[in-house]
């Protein structure tokens, strides 16, 4: 499956729950859900350029997001402002070796795609790699990996170029089972295709997002 398209930025003019900076559309990014063997999926993202950023940048922004920001008078957590209608929570669950949120921590995430209760998560992942390339969270069980989450990003004449990939399921045979529990149950399609929507909508806001908070605290 594949969708793509161009279009602008849905402001709070024209949708509930949402601040001066707006959310893209799907339709400005390109996207694509592939079904693996082994009844494993992946989802995969490309994003319209963040125009005005760097990969220092978003280095800086996923290595605080903890922490409080202003947007439009309104004072909240990084994290809230980063997708006000669908982030619930994050925290902290365990801290990188240089004691904040960089690579080696855990984070506990919770939001709810599309501010629907049915499409709520509550998960705590591993940050396996957070540079100026990207980030890369997972999750295992009895030390299998059987979710990632990786957003890599690199400079481009438009701004930072931007891709999301989610893989769901092991790659290890003897794992079907969970991987078929996982892609029917945990993550179906339709739960997917919201994912997709949400991050679009939450890496659009990082484009003005970004400058407002990091200039904040760098004053």
């Amino acid at each position: 499956m594949l969708c793509s398209s161009v279009s602008g930025v849905t402001t709070a003019a024209s949708r509930p729950g949402e601040d001066s900076i707006g959310f893209r559309e799907i339709g400005t990014s390109e996207w694509r859900i592939t079904e693996l063997p082994n009844y494993r999926r992946r989802v995969t993202i490309v994003h319209r350029p963040l125009a005005g950023l760097t990969p220092e940048d978003l280095l800086w922004w996923f290595g605080h997001i903890e922490g409080g920001c202003e947007v439009d008078g309104v004072t909240m957590t990084r994290y809230n402002a980063w997708h006000p209608r669908d982030h619930i929570h994050w925290a902290l669950h365990r801290p990188g070796a240089g004691g904040g949120a960089e690579e080696g921590a855990q984070y506990r995430i919770v939001e709810a795609f599309g501010a629907d209760r049915a499409n709520r998560i509550d998960v705590i992942e591993d940050v396996e790699k957070l540079d100026t390339t990207g980030i890369r969270l997972v999750q295992r069980r009895l030390g299998v990996r059987h979710f990632m989450l990786e957003h890599t990003w690199s400079p481009g004449a438009e701004g930072v170029h931007y891709v999301s990939t989610m893989e769901i399921g092991s790659v290890l045979r003897p794992w079907r089972p969970v991987n078929g529990h996982l892609t029917r149950r945990v993550m179906p399609p339709h739960r997917c295709r919201a994912w997709v929507r949400h991050n679009v909508e939450e890496v659009g806001r990082l484009e003005r997002l970004v400058p407002l908070v990091r200039g904040s605290a760098q004053r």
